[in-house]
């Protein structure tokens, strides 16, 4: 580990250009990085910054989106006391006879998360900005989700463990350790009243099919991609709505270093991050004068060997390759951030079939109360934006409209598919009648002619099958170019007749696998639409939710396709 002491002529920190030095000094260097060190500095020139009462008093929130701050000054002397005081928490805290052995046990990695936990002010900090940091720890007793995550890996290693290392969700974030890294620990909280969970092994989210370990596929770090992700949680928010934009130049900045040197390849979020930080760049560029900037975002429009970087699209096109290249195309995300960037450029086919990818992906988990914040990504997609640009399209009389388009249409079906298959074997219902009014309205904005040119299959029983042959679903979703807008390319229930009428009209196809949508499949297709009775369809509890064995998956029941189930009752980051 880097001592900290060799960093100490770096100092003062008191530009954006001074914080890259100091990254470009470590990525240089052949010892690993220390965690605490950096934590503590990218805190302190963040806290700083984005602290209202710290800053300008003249700066007119009211008129502004982002508004400049003057660079702190972060002085060696007030490092190395945090970072001494984090040393001597941690070893004081521990029994010495938990570091024995080279790698670290689970009764280490419990208790230096409970040093963590224990030193914690009494509050919970889901929603509070920058709180990820061990400056924040270390002088305010706060810290949120992730924030306990990395301060817990970065403890451990204060103590020597190299092995552990930090395991990231899109919504949580754990540790692994052990001779080969398979053992998992949880360490930090998601949501109210979890801190007993601290020490478990993560099993336990995973078999329950949760999208909160992201079906135990997460990004494991090393720890250079531990940096990456200490970067990558920087909130440049002075309030809800206005940016510090030293802190997001920063972040900017650090992230293309990081790039550069191929540590964000592997991490999706990370690449969704920065093509958000490109388009924010681009809007201010536009607004302001940078010229005063120490580090200005202009030179970082070619990388170091000339070549031009890429743009927001290219980097959310990469962010999803990650994600299907490395975990199995299980991240929701890398969709979701692509959707957004193409539903503010107006491309809205593009969108749509942006979130239809999402809700393939989403179909393969079962929602919980843990899901709070993809629920709410999802309910945004479905209940607001769509419904919204549906009405704004719906007014106009142009000819390329997205209301007159087969394909767009297909990419709906993708979408709310993923969202009924995502209820299925869930303990919680979904598609209540705030989700079913605007679905129903949706679809029917679209002509009788446009739905008919869509070839609907119905495999509700077939999606585990399928994900085991296939072992990921990139084939599944996109198998080439010409096929971008079907999310089945092996169509096992056409005969070789539907296949050829399907080509020669070049009709798009879709193929649905929850039961609910596939019981929907003669009303959507009707030339006059039932808006009631697929309200009620929607809305109700299939009994196929009705609770498992342990030991079976959710589609080992096979009822025949297309058949419609008896009913029971019914019991968002974009700058």
């Amino acid at each position: 580990m880097s001592g900290v002491a060799e960093f100490k002529h770096l100092f003062p920190i008191d530009s954006v250009q001074r914080v890259c030095d100091l990254f470009n000094e470590q990525l240089r260097s052949e010892k690993e990085p220390d965690l605490a060190l950096f934590s503590i500095i990218i805190g302190a020139v963040e806290n700083n910054l984005t602290n209202v009462k710290n800053n300008d008093k003249d700066v007119n929130l009211s008129t502004n989106k982002f508004v400049k701050m003057k660079f702190p000054c972060v002085e060696w002397e007030e490092v190395k006391s945090l970072h001494d005081k984090f040393v001597s928490l941690m070893k004081g805290g521990v029994d010495a006879k938990l570091l024995n052995g080279e790698h670290a046990t689970r009764d280490l990695v419990k208790r230096v998360a409970d040093v963590v936990w224990n030193s914690l002010t009494r509050s919970y900090y889901k929603d509070r900005a920058h709180l990820q940091s061990i400056y924040s720890f270390l002088t305010g007793n706060k810290l949120d989700c992730f924030g306990v995550a990395f301060a817990v890996t970065a403890g451990c290693q204060v103590l020597g463990k190299r092995d552990v290392h930090l395991a990231l969700s899109e919504d949580h974030a754990w540790v692994v350790f052990g001779k080969d890294g398979s053992d998992t620990a949880e360490v930090t909280w998601h949501g109210k009243g979890n801190e007993d969970k601290r020490g478990r092994s993560v099993g336990d989210g995973v078999s329950a099919r949760s999208w909160l370990y992201v079906a135990g596929k997460p990004v494991v770090c090393t720890r250079i991609m531990e940096l990456a992700a200490l970067v990558s949680s920087i909130n440049p928010t002075l309030t809800p709505t206005i940016d510090v934009h030293e802190v997001a130049l920063m972040q900017y900045t650090l992230l293309w270093l990081l790039y550069d040197k191929g540590q964000l390849d592997a991490y999706p979020m990370a690449l969704g991050n920065l093509g958000d930080l490109v388009e924010y760049m681009k809007i201010s560029n536009s607004k302001e004068d940078t010229s005063d900037s120490s580090v200005s975002d202009i030179s970082y429009i070619h990388s170091n060997n000339g070549t031009p970087r890429p743009d927001s699209a290219a980097l959310y096109v990469q962010a999803i390759r990650s994600s299907r290249t490395h975990y199995e195309d299980r991240h929701v995300y890398p969709y979701t951030f692509q959707g957004g960037y193409y539903h503010r450029q107006k491309m809205y086919k593009e969108a749509f079939h942006a979130w239809a990818c999402a809700g393939d992906v989403i179909r393969h988990y079962n929602y919980s109360r843990d899901d709070e914040e993809i629920y709410k990504e999802f309910s945004e997609i479905a209940n607001e934006i769509i419904p919204q640009l549906m009405k704004a399209e719906s007014s106009g009389h142009s000819a390329r409209s997205i209301l007159k388009d087969p394909e767009c249409f297909a990419s709906l079906l993708r979408f709310y598919d993923g969202i009924c298959k995502w209820e299925e074997g869930s303990q919680t219902p979904i598609l209540h009648i705030g989700w079913a009014k605007p679905l129903v309205s949706t679809i029917s904005k679209f002509d009788a002619e446009v739905r008919a040119q869509v070839h609907i299959i119905c495999n509700p029983d077939t999606d585990e099958q399928s994900d085991k042959s296939k072992g990921s679903s990139v084939k599944e979703e996109r198998p080439n170019e010409n096929d971008k807008w079907n999310n089945n390319s092996e169509n096992i229930e056409m005969t070789v007749r539907e296949q050829l009428t399907a080509a020669v009209n070049s009709r798009p196809r879709v193929t649905l696998y929850s039961h609910k949508m596939a019981a929907l499949k003669p009303l959507l297709l009707a030339e006059r639409l039932n808006t009631h009775a697929l309200q009620l369809q929607l809305t109700a509890q299939s009994q196929l939710q009705r609770p498992q064995a342990p030991t079976k998956r959710r589609d080992d029941d096979e009822p025949s396709p297309c058949t419609p189930t008896p009913r029971a009752k019914r019991a968002r980051r974009e700058r």
